[in-house]
């Protein structure tokens, strides 16, 4: 009974503690509950907050989401989940976790829009006795846990496939670098681990950090890029995720590309998966969400419990301000036409019938997806 009551115990405290937080950041609370926000569970278990970055990235709502939540309540029960989506807004996400502070959560997991502006929220969280689990991305600031990829993998996996799909050009191919968001401490992650694979292979002839992973922004660029080199001097595009590659890639086809560079890509969006069958996209990089989600859940509800956070997670990493912490660190999978099968069906992320739409039949034929 004790253990069931240290949460509320420590919630209560919390509230009277930093009553003067809740007036001040009334905007936050409205902002979690009108912008995607939500609660679940019940009112007598701890209460864990769940921050997403933004609704550009797909992956956020359609899969770490739903997952999130199913493995939260299966390891407790009892527990509340308050969640809220920031829509690529620094200053809603920051109001989101005053809110949370104020509300007395007991434990938040956090995908910040910006690590370095959100850190001041993270030690005030702290101050306030409330544990922060970075999830994906390592925010800054004193978070108790990290779970995660091997980022400089993921950029490595996709300089490897990219200089495979150029074959004979390389090495002196030319290529175009569309980075994420500089502010997401994965992006730079990724951009190390693929410029360690193709530094001395390629000629960058362009490159651009995409702030907010915006679809609308890589397209434009890449536009721009076919304007300064020329439609036929771009032997491939190095795409840091699914959404820069859906930009760039529309963009080279409305420049009558033909045909198209191979085009990298990560997340394994649907959407994504069906531009690889299609032969728009050479390939991504599948992140499993389940495991990372049930890595999170298991992080978050432990800390919300005041348990050890060494019990769950095995891995260590080190924060911005020196600290290690108790880290799950995962390994992020290639995915192209070939293994779409093996890694994407058969691991029972999409089905042939939502990959293979009508247009697609024949492609799939082909690629052995029947």
């Amino acid at each position: 009974m004790l253990g069931r009551e240290i949460p509320r115990m420590k919630a209560s405290i919390r509230n009277a503690a930093l009553s003067m937080i809740a007036i001040l950041t009334a905007v936050g609370l409205a902002a979690c509950g009108t912008d995607g926000g939500s609660a679940s569970g019940t009112e007598n278990g701890p209460q864990i907050g769940v921050l997403l970055p933004d609704s550009t990235t797909a992956r956020w709502e359609t899969q770490d989401r739903p997952f999130l939540e199913k493995k939260i309540h299966e390891l407790c029960r009892t527990c509340t989940i308050e969640h809220g989506n920031a829509k690529g807004d620094v200053a809603m996400q920051q109001q989101q976790m005053d809110s949370m502070i104020s509300e007395g959560v007991d434990a938040i997991l956090l995908v910040a829009v910006d690590s370095r502006a959100l850190a001041a929220s993270v030690r005030k969280a702290e101050e306030a006795g409330i544990p922060v689990i970075a999830y994906d991305r390592l925010s800054e600031g004193p978070i108790a846990g990290h779970v995660s990829f091997d980022g400089q993998e993921v950029g490595r996996l996709q300089g490897r496939a990219l200089l495979k799909a150029m074959g004979d050009e390389v090495p002196g191919a030319e290529i175009v670098m569309m980075n994420g968001d500089p502010s997401d401490p994965n992006a730079v992650l990724f951009k190390e681990g693929a410029l360690s694979v193709l530094s001395g292979q390629v000629k960058i002839g362009k490159e651009y950090d995409t702030i907010q992973w915006r679809t609308e922004a890589a397209n434009l660029n890449m536009s721009g890029a076919i304007a300064a080199l020329g439609a036929g001097n771009i032997q491939g595009v190095y795409a840091a995720n699914d959404s820069l590659a859906a930009g760039s890639i529309s963009a080279l086809k409305a420049n009558k590309v033909d045909p198209l560079p191979p085009v990298t890509g990560q997340d394994a969006e649907l959407a994504a998966v069906r531009r690889i069958v299609r032969g728009d996209q050479y390939m991504t990089v599948y992140k499993p969400f389940p495991p990372e989600a049930a890595a999170g859940a298991a992080m978050a509800v432990a800390a919300a419990r005041g348990e050890n956070l060494d019990r769950v997670a095995k891995d260590k990493v080190r924060t911005s301000e020196g600290k290690t912490v108790p880290a799950v660190m995962l390994t992020p999978v290639s995915v192209t036409v070939g293994n779409i099968e093996d890694v994407l069906v058969k691991g029972g992320v999409y089905t042939v019938r939502q990959i293979c739409v009508p247009d697609l039949v024949n492609a799939c034929e082909e690629a052995g997806l029947t």
